[in-house]
């Protein structure tokens, strides 16, 4: 009996030293962590700082009254006038803000069906050359956007289309397409061509396949590229400065005309700028999670 009391000790004893030791390197491993973890904590701070505090300095700007604009006070009586300004004739912002959206609008309802088509036809159907297809597809993206500029202004003033919003639609329609059959036909390659068989036996037809079966699950794919276009075309600045000058100008250009005979009218344009940015927002907000599990599968991975 005192025997395994003694050996009961020494195992308990042994066990404490164990975990006296296993605590001792751990503590040490945490003060040579320590000046990493110190490092690692500056890097996000700094991160932190360069991406928000200048769009926390729009934020705050777009409410400041015309005195305290050009001040770095962050404390001040915070007003709407600048909102109510950019609205007024004088800038018009209303307009240009009903032509992005007209022209965001118009090409996603193209862009999106057609790629779903196009995405389908190629995933699934043997189409001769269809490899040199993908290719010149692909091409397109590697084009810089500047070369297109000319060809583009040229043949839309011969078209007599130039100033409109038609024009940047098909301008558009040229970036948005070849994206968007490339990401989409990514989550219909991963769909096993049995479903979609299962289906046509039970009777239902083409269009009813990709209808109930097929949109189902690659919902996360088309909201990804909805998304991605719709940043694109909302953004879009080049094509927009170079094809209008008035009637179909949109927010991006617009930014640009708030200019006074002091200089920038930094609390007019922060203010536009925060119109501009809340649709990506919003939109964000809506489809997150949709757009996080798209992000994470199919072609974007």
């Amino acid at each position: 009996m005192s025997n395994a009391l003694d050996l009961s000790k020494n195992e308990k004893g042994s066990e404490l030293m164990s975990n006296t030791l296993i605590l001792e390197k751990n503590r040490k491993r945490l003060r040579a962590r320590l000046p990493f973890s110190i490092l690692e904590g500056l890097g996000v701070l700094i991160i932190i700082l360069v991406f928000f505090l200048p769009i926390f300095w729009i934020v705050i700007t777009a409410f400041k009254p015309e005195n305290e604009v050009y001040t770095t006070s962050v404390f001040f009586k915070p007003t709407l006038a600048n909102f109510k300004t950019v609205f007024s004739p004088a800038f018009n912002v209303g307009k240009y803000y009903s032509n992005s959206i007209i022209v965001v609008a118009v090409t996603l309802l193209i862009t999106i069906p057609v790629s779903i088509l196009a995405s389908y036809s190629l995933s699934r159907f043997r189409i001769p050359g269809k490899q040199i297809f993908m290719f010149a597809i692909l091409a397109t993206q590697f084009i810089p956007m500047i070369v297109n500029v000319i060809p583009y202004f040229i043949m839309f003033r011969n078209w007599g289309l130039l100033d409109t919003t038609t024009a940047l639609i098909i301008v558009n329609l040229g970036q948005t397409i070849p994206y968007a059959i490339w990401l989409i036909k990514g989550f219909i390659d991963r769909i096993p061509p049995d479903m979609e068989e299962a289906a046509t036996i039970d009777g239902a037809g083409r269009f009813q396949v990709i209808w109930h079966v097929l949109l189902p699950l690659v919902k996360p794919g088309i909201i990804t590229a909805t998304v991605f276009c719709f940043v694109t075309i909302w953004n879009e600045f080049m094509f927009a400065l170079v094809l209008t000058n008035q009637d179909a100008v949109t927010l991006p250009v617009a930014l640009q005309f708030f200019n006074g005979e002091k200089g920038v009218l930094w609390n007019q344009m922060s203010a536009a700028g925060i119109l501009f940015v809340l649709p990506t927002i919003i939109l964000m907000i809506i489809v997150r999670k949709q757009f996080i599990l798209g992000m994470t599968s199919g072609g974007v991975k």
